[in-house]
């Protein structure tokens, strides 16, 4: 019975960290804190993992050269409060300069940027789980912008998680490559959207609007959408917007800002 409930802490650890990169160290002290002054866990950890969340972590990443990305703010905000509640909105503060500054600019045009994925608080070289490459701090997934179905621009988007709902995807022709290439994982994010939300449409505009803002920074290194977006937007000129490569998953749902 012990071993079972061994493996069983083993498998909440290791579950923990690669979802969250500190919350299996929450769990250990959360075992340790009930054992010691007999406490039920299931109270004591989200206690414990809060107080981590909301006050210890922030100031500790500023120590690892990250920084925590705003989670109220209007105008530069989460796709859903679970990715601060999971660590995963940290950055670099070169990055986090960029995103605010692109944010300031872009109100003036009711635009506001809505960030997916960041970096783990802690580590370069740290998994962020399904990412490649967000192990630095200076790897960000961003939202498109969209209009509702009266064609008004709208803060919304179609997916709850903000992956998976792919624009003009029936002109992607490098997805149907990559696929047919064997490169399966191509667009598995489509079930990952966790909910849809049917009336919102891709906003070109608004999107393009966005882009060539991050692309205004020197420091900005590269940009990731499909291909055929890039040419459908009128950005085929801009050699910072890469292709992915067929190795990675599809980038017709968001955007990806890398830094230097």
């Amino acid at each position: 019975m012990k071993l079972l409930r061994a493996i069983g802490h083993l498998i909440i650890i290791i579950f923990l960290t690669a979802l969250t990169q500190v919350g299996g160290l929450i769990w250990l002290l959360v075992l340790l804190l009930a054992s010691k002054f007999k406490l039920k866990k299931r109270y004591l950890f989200p206690i414990v993992y809060l107080v981590f969340n909301l006050l210890l972590v922030p100031p500790v990443a500023k120590y690892f050269g990250r920084e925590q990305l705003p989670v109220f703010d209007k105008d530069l905000k989460p796709r859903h409060y679970l990715y601060p509640l999971l660590f995963r909105n940290y950055v670099v503060p070169e990055m986090k300069t960029l995103l605010e500054q692109s944010a300031e600019h872009l109100k003036y045009q009711s635009i506001g940027i809505t960030y997916l994925d960041a970096n783990f608080p802690f580590l370069d070289g740290f998994p962020l789980l399904p990412h490649l490459s967000h192990s630095d701090g200076k790897k960000i997934d961003l939202s498109f912008q969209y209009v509702n179905s009266k064609h008004q621009p709208t803060d919304k988007k179609p997916s709850l998680s903000g992956y998976g709902v792919f624009a003009l995807s029936e002109q992607n022709f490098t997805s149907n490559s990559c696929i047919e290439n064997g490169y399966w994982q191509y667009d598995y994010s489509k079930y990952l959207t966790f909910g849809t939300i049917n009336d919102l449409n891709f906003d070109s505009k608004n999107t393009k609007l966005l882009i060539q803002e991050l692309l205004k920074y020197p420091s900005t290194q590269k940009l990731f959408i499909e291909p055929h977006l890039k040419q459908s937007l009128g950005l085929g000129h801009m050699d910072k917007i890469r292709f992915h490569g067929c190795q990675a998953v599809r980038h017709d749902d968001h955007i990806h800002l890398q830094i230097r």
